[in-house]
């Protein structure tokens, strides 16, 4: 089966029953309407004026809106459960935490000396009241603050770096060393301790010192983008241009390059000093908060990592990766709302704002804005017609709307822009190929996928789109199935190729090998419709009748297609007919999903 990647589909919008925990030991007064106008107002935050307030009902809610990492909502619904319940050090914590990671950032630092004041213990708590004395450049009452809060490596190093920021603040740059030297921990300590010792020594003008510290940073960690361009920068501060040169080339070589790097080269070749990355001790320690909520965001813990991230914009309002750090952390929690607010923090004057621009045209189709991503993605194409990303983006959209007419047009004057096609060229062909192939346009569309295969020869997905469409036309059968039967062995565990060859053998009549190859795609997507579907196809042609009733079964449970439900409902009530399935009923199977 075809899949194709880099599609975009509106988000899975599943709607937050704000209130059905709300008020439950009020519901039974509440005709349903009443409960159907306070359940629409999501903007609301807590329990609604017309609504009574029960301390049960709030806290229920609380707990229901973090589960579903509704911090805003959560953190309102705590606050009115503390209000009530003052003394309860539980609902105090939750209701600090919450209000962090939602970026209330204020009414956290409030909350945090609550907590400090009940003479609870709690790291991030000591993180909020000493970036709050570092924002306002007290940096000994910083220092003071931060030094009260420790258990554990995470808050161990957090607070060890900042407070080496507070006290580089203060003027203490012997001591600032010292603290981080003296922090002790696991080895991806090691990273972050050599990386903010060179900021900070750089920062002193000390930067010998720095470099060797930097040194060490790269030594472990070659592809971190803020380590390689402390690096460089510090290999030119001490004179060895070439050798900072060489250092970002390598990295373009290793990973394609980034924005932020070019920049960096940039001033190098033009001869300009090139300064220090982190000067200001709250930009340090936002740096730290930055590289660390960025790593948890990845790992999950996205209330950790929120808050992290939060702090770190509080701390920094231009911390540019700590914006597309939060962006992406709401993206995975499929808030784009949220994701289009931190991205718009990127500066204006930011070389990774078009980055986030185009990632916000994204969030707007996430949220079924169409026109609002496509108004947005064509603005950036029209102030920068080479930029290739923008164009995929917007191009992809409109696909996955089934524009096909458009997303060609937009994929041909992206490749047409392009003096030289080149290997990473390969996938604007197969997207544009995509949208040839939708609207008809065969031959052009196979020109495009085997011009894809000469720039990147053996590309998986695209030899498994152009097999499967020769297959389809039942033409070049041989050469289909060899696709095919290569991507398979290039991704061998990737469920929609392996049952992209059990449907080609299926449509050649070979039955028994597709059974083999679908099972072990069941095995890989078991969640997948389409994939059950097949199986149920091929399990009804080699006489396992009622194991096929069973898939279609499933795969009607697992939410097909609209347009696939009826035939999946006709075969578990008629079965299939017993006809090969190359005829021309089976020649009209849609491509991206059976």
């Amino acid at each position: 089966m075809i899949r194709v990647t880099g599609a975009v589909s509106p988000m899975d919008r599943r709607p937050f029953k704000l209130k059905l925990l709300a008020l439950v030991s009020a519901i039974a007064l509440l005709p349903a309407t009443a409960i159907a106008e306070t359940t629409a107002k999501s903007q609301d935050f807590g329990t609604p004026s017309s609504l009574p307030f029960t301390l049960s009902g709030s806290y229920l809610s609380g707990r229901q809106a973090g589960l579903q990492k509704d911090y805003g909502h959560a953190a309102a619904f705590y606050e009115e459960t503390l209000a009530a319940d003052p003394s309860n050090t539980m609902l105090l914590e939750r209701t600090f935490l919450l209000k962090l990671a939602n970026g209330d950032i204020d009414q956290a630092v409030h909350y945090a000396g609550e907590l400090e004041t009940a003479g609870l213990q709690n790291f991030l708590a000591q993180l909020a009241l000493g970036g709050q004395q570092m924002v306002d450049g007290n940096y000994q009452a910083a220092d003071a603050a931060l030094s009260k809060g420790r258990n554990g490596p995470l808050a161990q190093l957090s607070i060890g770096i900042s407070r080496a920021w507070a006290l580089y603040g203060s003027g203490k740059i012997d001591e600032a060393v010292e603290m981080i030297d003296g922090l002790s921990g696991p080895d991806w300590f090691e990273v972050f301790k050599a990386t903010h010792k060179a900021h900070l020594l750089f920062a002193a003008g000390r930067n010998q010192e720095a470099l060797e510290a930097a040194e060490a940073a790269y030594t472990i960690d070659q592809g971190a983008i803020r380590v390689v361009d402390a690096y460089a920068r510090l290999l030119a501060a001490n004179g060895q241009q070439k050798d900072a040169v060489a250092a970002l080339e390598l990295y373009d070589e290793q990973f394609r390059g980034h924005p932020k790097l070019d920049q960096t080269r940039d001033m190098l070749e033009s001869g300009a000093v090139v300064p220090p990355m982190v000067t200001d001790p709250a930009a340090g320690m936002s740096e730290i908060l930055y590289g660390l909520g960025a790593v948890i965001g990845r790992d999950g813990g996205e209330e950790l990592s929120t808050s992290y991230l939060q702090l770190a914009l509080f701390l920094d309002p231009n911390a540019e990766f700590a914006a597309i750090a939060l962006g992406s952390v709401f993206e995975r929690m499929e808030q784009p709302e949220r994701a289009i607010d931190a991205l718009m923090k990127v500066p204006a004057d930011s070389v990774l704002k078009r980055e986030a621009e185009i990632q916000v045209g994204l969030n707007y189709n996430a949220l079924e804005k169409l026109d609002e991503s496509r108004s947005h993605l064509e603005a950036l194409i029209e102030q920068d017609p080479n930029d290739l990303e923008a164009a995929i983006a917007l191009g992809n959209i409109l696909r996955s709307h089934e524009i096909y007419d458009e997303s060609e047009d937009i994929y041909t004057q992206a490749i047409e822009s392009i003096e030289k096609l080149e290997s990473q060229h390969w996938l604007l062909l197969y997207f544009r190929g995509i949208s040839r192939e939708r609207l008809g346009k065969w031959d052009i569309a196979e020109a495009d996928f085997r011009k894809a295969l000469e720039l990147n020869d053996n590309q998986p997905l695209v030899l498994n789109y152009l097999g499967y469409s020769l297959v389809d036309q039942g033409l070049k059968l041989d050469e289909a199935l060899n696709m095919i039967k290569t991507a398979v062995e290039l991704r061998p565990t990737d469920g929609y190729i392996v049952d992209s060859l059990g449907w080609v053998y299926y449509r050649l009549g070979r039955y028994e090998e597709a059974v083999k190859e679908l099972e072990r795609a069941i095995e890989l997507r078991p969640a997948d419709p389409v994939i059950n579907d097949h199986l149920g196809d091929a399990y009804w042609m080699v006489g396992r009748r009622n194991e096929a009733r069973f898939q279609w079964n499933h795969a009607r449970d697992l939410g097909p297609e609209e347009k696939e439900l009826p035939k999946i409902l006709d075969k578990i009530a008629n079965g299939l007919k017993d006809a090969p399935a190359t005829d021309a009923a089976k020649a009209d199977t849609d491509k991206n999903g059976g």
